[in-house]
């Protein structure tokens, strides 16, 4: 079952994410970060992963630790469910349009961790959630979740259709990435192991 529970307890937050790699796009997700919200469930739907998170954090100080803090408990719940990674096509990519936007997404899942984040926001808030944040996900995401992870917005002027596009990109490169190859016997690297 490729499939991990995460409890993640600081003295900034309170985390509870499971994961199901092979799902169909469901998502259950309350973090009090109404954008956050927004980004995780697309996240799902677009990755056609099962995802269910229950987060509570210091937003009174700001949502940077809780945003944060719920992108290392993604990144650790791949690491979990994909296992040894055995028959994974391990690689994955995507350019998404959303609107006057676009976006490349390119994601491997080898084990060594890189984030490179190209991406320049014409607005610092979408509402009153920071667009510095979606760096500080992703980032944490790439490093607890040992994955080489580089996203480029080519263009785009609006904050919420870039952040989207972001999101949706990623999502169908890890996809693509985490699907199971019918002609892959093993582990997805010729030197045996990840």
């Amino acid at each position: 079952m490729r499939q991990s529970l995460i409890s993640r307890q600081t003295k900034e937050t309170d985390i509870s994410l499971q994961l199901k790699l092979d799902g169909t796009g469901s998502a259950h997700v309350e973090t009090g970060l109404g954008f956050l919200d927004h980004l995780l469930t697309l996240f799902a739907g677009h990755s056609l992963v099962d995802l269910e998170v229950q987060a509570k954090g210091d937003l009174h100080v700001d949502g940077h630790h809780l945003t944060e803090d719920i992108g290392i408990s993604l990144g650790q719940a791949f690491v979990r469910s994909l296992g040894d990674k055995t028959g994974i096509r391990r690689y994955g990519h995507f350019t998404l349009p959303m609107d006057e936007s676009l976006v490349t997404a390119a994601i491997d899942f080898g084990g060594r961790p890189h984030f490179t984040y190209q991406v320049v926001f014409a607005q610092p808030k979408i509402g009153n959630f920071d667009t510095e944040l979606i760096r500080e996900f992703w980032q944490g995401f790439a490093m607890s979740g040992l994955n080489n992870l580089h996203l480029l917005l080519h263009y785009g002027t609006n904050a919420h259709h870039c952040a989207e596009a972001i999101t949706k990109a990623t999502a169908r490169a890890v996809r693509m990435a985490i699907e199971l190859d019918p002609r892959q016997e093993g582990i997805p690297s010729t030197k045996g192991t990840l």
